[in-house]
């Protein structure tokens, strides 16, 4: 690939671009910053929000094991519902966030 010197005019568009560009500063601000990468606990790149519907299921999930719990005060229900409700709470408070952003 050949590259060439650009003409007059596309010379004074880039340079009109560079300027509004460079009096930008959340852009700069995010050129500057470096990108952080949220991974999952399968090891892939977290890129969505959490949607109701998966929220609404680790709550019943939650609930069911709870007052499974209660009823039967078995250990092995206790500490399955035990590793759900902080990943619930996480999850709700993530949804809660995302609903009031402007």
């Amino acid at each position: 690939m050949t590259t060439s010197p650009l003409r007059d005019d596309e010379q004074y568009v880039l340079s009109e671009m560079e300027r509004v560009l460079r009096r930008d500063r959340r852009f700069a601000r995010r050129m500057r910053a470096p990108q952080r990468r949220r991974w999952s606990l399968w090891g892939r790149v977290a890129r969505h929000r959490p949607r109701p519907w998966t929220v609404a299921v680790l709550l019943a999930v939650s609930a069911v094991l709870m007052v499974a719990g209660i009823t039967t005060s078995e250990p092995t229900v206790i500490a399955v519902f035990a590793a759900f409700w902080p990943v619930t709470l996480y999850r709700v408070f993530r949804l809660l966030c995302r609903w009031t952003e402007p």
